[in-house]
């Protein structure tokens, strides 16, 4: 039997086997007019009892061994008529089976009649939250986090959800969490170059590849991925502090770089304006003096003391 391949974003596809059983949805028989029969039959087989007992005491023998013996008949027959009354209540579903075979899934809410020798599964269709715990793990340089995330999720395939895996919720928990790691693991925790993706700064792209990677993993469970995110994100607290020296020392350079564009650009611009308006002549040399004194002034981190010249310009 061929396997189908879900494929995973960032990774090797999921080689999952072929679903044996999928879902069919049954209805059964309307259960208020079976459950008020049955109660029928239960007042009429105690009477019957009764009547049959009257009737032997009044050496009517054939009508009271009649009653005698269509009395348990009607009980028996109730009480177990009564056990395949089922009760769907919103949100749920129940899946039916007969000797071991799956027959289908009633999903239609109320109170329904089923073959009484069925065995009727309860199964949950609401959507449910699953929470990880906080996770380490070493992201795609190396350095070590901590990450936690959650799933929504709700059971489409009730068939699929009880037959295909053991356990459906603890599948769902343990492949959540699988793919949270493998996430964690293929993007590094900053950027370090313009367009790269990363886990700090990508919330919604790394969103949408957990949850189409969640989904491809519980595809085989016919559970259905609403939406996942990631709750808790940081570095593991051995390299907290140095990853936070190296995020200021970042922040540092960039803004250093910002100030440095600035400046190159004033003082382009009031060389260009001198020139312009033909306001003084300066030789390569003077040029050069002004940039590197108009840089100390714009770039410096303290203010700068003025030194007023009096002499000429070469002195």
């Amino acid at each position: 039997m061929t396997t189908p391949q879900f494929a995973v974003e960032d990774g090797p596809a999921l080689d999952l086997p072929v679903p044996r059983i999928t879902e069919r949805v049954i209805t059964g028989a309307a259960g208020l007019p079976v459950l008020f029969g049955s109660l029928l039959g239960l007042v009429a087989g105690v009477g019957s009892l009764i009547t049959g007992g009257i009737q032997l005491a009044g050496n009517n023998q054939g009508l009271g061994a009649a009653l005698m013996i269509a009395g348990p008949v009607l009980v028996l027959g109730s009480l177990l008529t009564l056990c395949g009354l089922t009760v769907v209540s919103p949100g749920q579903a129940r899946v039916v089976q007969l000797l071991g075979r799956y027959r289908g899934t009633v999903r239609a809410e109320g109170l329904t009649w089923m073959n009484p020798f069925t065995s009727r599964r309860h199964i949950s269709l609401r959507i449910r939250n699953h929470e990880t715990e906080t996770t380490k793990v070493n992201d795609a340089d190396g350095n070590p986090i901590e990450i936690a995330a959650v799933v929504v999720w709700q059971v489409e395939d009730t068939a699929m959800a009880m037959f295909e895996v053991d356990d459906y919720t603890d599948f769902v928990a343990i492949q959540t969490e699988t793919a949270v790691r493998h996430i964690a693991t293929s993007y590094p925790y900053d950027a370090h170059h313009e367009g790269q993706l990363s886990l700090r700064d990508g919330a919604e792209e790394i969103a949408r590849k957990l949850s189409a990677e969640i989904a491809a993993r519980v595809a085989s469970a016919g559970v259905r991925v609403v939406e996942s995110r990631i709750t808790r994100l940081a570095y593991a607290p051995e390299v907290a502090q140095v990853m936070l020296q190296r995020q200021q020392a970042g922040a540092v350079v960039a803004a250093r770089r910002l100030i440095v564009e600035g400046a190159v650009g004033m003082v382009e611009e009031a060389l260009d304006r001198l020139a312009e308006r033909d306001v003084v002549e300066l030789d390569e040399e003077r040029k050069a003096a002004m940039v590197s004194n108009l840089l100390v002034v714009l770039c410096g981190d303290r203010g700068t003391q003025p030194v007023v010249n009096t002499g000429s310009l070469y002195q």
